[in-house]
């Protein structure tokens, strides 16, 4: 066979590969687009951990925006806008939706797992671990610390996301990374009852036992402080004894200034 009829024959190949390709293609596109979602699958990747949304809200919640998925045509539904619409829920941190040929909706997320909970007047929201504010969720509450008082953040009912301002940001970093301190040392969460901010400003830790209130400040400088509180009931409480003292101040550096 010469070069002229391998040519010949390889164009013939290829344009009948491609016809085919094309009409595979075409078939497929007709069939999905007669094909009807059948169904919603959820799956929340850390649902043993936090329980603030369960497969009855997730499908609510698609259902409220977008109307019921079921019974709709597979190319009338919007995948990326219905992700969209989970991502921006306040519970959640990340979700993936796609579909797959047997009509199914698959939905996986993972849920916001708060690290604290500020408690400002009667508006009460969380922070994660990457200093995001969301609200409290009905029907479940998260065994967190909590810190009350005169929290310096406009974040009002509802509000999701980062803290407005850069001061507002800097401060919620800077206490997120405190209790992120006390988880690693265990110690402080079982002995430290509340933290309170003052009308000054300052954090102020009450231990469960004993009437003194450690000033701690501003939440910066965290470990000399803790230290501080450390030194204080291995040398001051043995040396002047138990309840001595109603304030302890550590604000200051180097020093650690008791009152009656």
């Amino acid at each position: 066979m010469n070069k002229v009829s391998r040519y010949i024959l390889a164009a013939i190949f290829g344009g009948l590969t491609t016809v085919l390709l094309c009409a595979a293609y075409t078939s497929g596109s007709l069939k999905r687009s007669r094909t009807s979602c059948s169904g919603i699958e959820v799956c929340i990747r850390d649902s043993s951990i936090n329980r603030f949304v369960c497969r009855e809200d997730i499908i609510r919640h698609i259902s409220g925006a977008h109307g019921d998925p079921v019974g709709k045509l597979l190319d009338s539904l919007n995948i990326a806008a219905i992700e969209k619409t989970i991502d921006n829920w306040s519970p959640v941190r990340k979700s993936e939706v796609y579909m797959t040929k047997d009509g199914i909706l698959h939905v996986t997320l993972e849920q916001r797992t708060p690290l604290l909970r500020f408690q400002k007047d009667s508006t009460g929201f969380y922070a994660d671990a990457d200093g995001v504010l969301f609200p409290l969720q009905p029907g479940h509450t998260a065994h967190v610390p909590v810190i009350d008082g005169n929290i310096p953040l406009n974040a009002g009912d509802g509000y999701h996301g980062r803290p407005a301002s850069e001061w507002e940001r800097q401060w919620t970093d800077r206490i997120v990374s405190m209790i992120k301190f006390m988880k690693s040392n265990d110690i402080w969460l079982k002995n430290i009852a509340q933290i309170h901010v003052n009308e000054a400003g300052d954090l102020v830790l009450i231990p469960y036992e004993g009437r003194e209130k450690f000033i701690f400040g501003q939440p910066v400088g965290t470990e000399d402080k803790f230290r501080k509180i450390e030194l204080y009931y291995t040398a001051i409480v043995p040396d002047k004894g138990k309840d001595m003292y109603s304030t302890v101040n550590l604000k200051y550096d180097g020093r650690i200034i008791c009152r009656k």
